[in-house]
């Protein structure tokens, strides 16, 4: 008897999954762990290893579909489990009438899934609302949520999309998802059941009968509604590509951060002739002994850190009518994936020197890139380094990483004559900018965190010390 492979739940706010390529064809043999199939979701792109081995007997969810965790995905006939197995396992007859009612009382489990645990469920609208009051964050914080705004900003792009596309208010769905979010099934519900009642015979001009008479009075201007979306003509030769929940991921969160915080933005230039000699000199010697490249990033990331020790407030989350400072500095450093960008996070990135930065990057990147990394290496960021520099940038307007307060672009080292004590000299400059919250910080506190950084990364000289 075949053996069912679950969507699994890969972070705590994951509520689906898509299938973005299946590893293994039905008739394939696969071993225990060995990669299945490549599973996208709004947070991460990631192998699911089989849980046990065995041979493919059929896959249950095509390429590109979209599916709630705990969904079937695949059947699996597992290696050893065979007939003998089956009759040992098959009642006697005259026991099936009570094996029957036994199983009829049992309690189900809506979503059963190897490895996880069973979510609680809450019995009653109280106590829901106390679900969705706290979450724990990635970071180990807790952030406080309204049950309203834990289904709408917890919703997943998929929800969201559907919620746009047919003018549908999120907060108005009784969601049945952990903690009360709302899932696609609840929205298609909703929408098929709005639809319906609409298509009512007589229901409309029942409505439009008992509605009250509009007031005589100069009527009040609405505020403007977002026009609907048409699409885009598309012509002879024009290629469309599908979204990724990445891709789709990305938009959101992007937009998101662009329609409700205030972006401002500052920039300094940065005098780092000195790190650039110092770099020229152990370069070699560090990826000799180390096995990894020395970049210019942990070092950035080192003068970000500790000016973020100085001025706290941006590091910190905007939450309504407070502000939340944080205590921990996990640092999200963005990665390039040519056709996406993700955001890895080194966890109390105070703690770490510049040996021990090079590392964790070096190591994120390398799994970035590899689509290796977990849900837990990209949730917690309380601050984002953005290194556009590295492809030749030397001047950029970052987006904020949605909730975070501030984000900081390195851009490229070049070489430019400066007044240095009267007199013109080459040197190696490059530009820094923050872009930041208006809600939460000024524009003061802003460059005084700018220059913080750029004292520490013009306090490099060629004989300074990195181990």
């Amino acid at each position: 008897m075949a053996t069912p492979v679950n969507m699994p739940q890969l972070g705590e706010s994951v509520t689906e999954g898509t299938i973005a390529r299946w590893l293994k064809a039905e008739g394939d043999e696969v071993e225990k762990d060995e990669p299945l199939c490549e599973i996208d979701t709004d947070k991460v792109s990631s192998e699911l290893p089989s849980p046990f081995a065995g041979k493919i007997e059929k896959l249950l969810i095509p390429e590109g579909d979209t599916v709630d965790v705990g969904t079937e995905i695949a059947l699996v006939a597992v290696a050893g489990a065979g007939k003998e197995t089956a009759a040992e396992e098959e009642p006697p007859a005259e026991e099936a009438p009570a094996r029957e009612d036994a199983t009829a009382e049992a309690p189900t489990e809506e979503f059963p899934s190897a490895g996880t645990e069973a979510q609680p469920v809450a019995e009653d609208g109280e106590k829901q609302h106390a679900v969705a009051g706290t979450r724990s964050g990635g970071d180990g914080l807790v952030e406080i949520e309204s049950a309203e705004t834990l289904r709408l900003t917890r919703s997943s792009p998929v929800v969201r999309r559907l919620a746009g596309e047919h003018d549908v208010d999120i907060a108005e769905i009784s969601g049945t998802g952990i903690g009360g979010r709302v899932t696609k099934k609840d929205i298609e519900a909703y929408i098929e059941e709005r639809e319906e009642e609409y298509e009512t015979p007589g229901l409309k001009e029942e409505r439009e009968a008992f509605a009250p008479p509009e007031p005589e009075a100069m009527p009040v201007r609405e505020p403007e509604r977002e026009p609907e979306r048409e699409r885009v003509p598309v012509y002879e030769g024009d290629r469309v590509m599908d979204l990724t929940s990445i891709r789709r991921a990305i938009a959101d969160r992007i937009s998101r951060s662009k329609r409700e915080a205030p972006h401002a933005w500052s920039m300094v230039e940065v005098d780092v002739t000195g790190l650039v000699a110092l770099r020229e000199r152990v370069k070699e010697e560090f990826e000799s002994r180390e096995g990894i490249r020395l970049t210019y990033l942990p070092f950035i990331v080192k003068a970000v850190v500790e000016g973020l020790k100085e001025h706290p407030v941006l590091n910190s989350v905007w939450d309504g009518d407070r502000i939340l400072l944080r205590k921990r500095i996990n640092v999200g450093v963005a990665v390039d994936l040519k056709d996406a960008l993700i955001v890895p996070v080194i966890p109390d990135a105070d703690e770490l020197n510049i040996l021990g930065l090079a590392r964790k990057i070096d190591d994120l990147v390398r799994r970035s890139r590899s689509g290796q990394l977990g849900p837990d290496d990209v949730t917690g960021g309380t601050f984002t380094v953005n290194n556009p520099g590295a492809l030749g940038s030397v001047v950029s307007l970052p987006i904020i990483n949605h909730p975070q307060a501030a984000i900081l672009s390195a851009e490229a080292i070049v070489k430019r004559p400066v007044v240095v004590n009267d007199a013109i000299a080459i040197r190696s400059v490059m530009n820094l900018e923050v872009s930041f919250d208006h809600r939460v910080l000024d524009g003061g506190v802003a460059l005084r965190f700018l220059n913080a950084v750029k004292k520490r990364l013009e306090g490099y000289g060629p004989e300074s010390e990195i181990w």
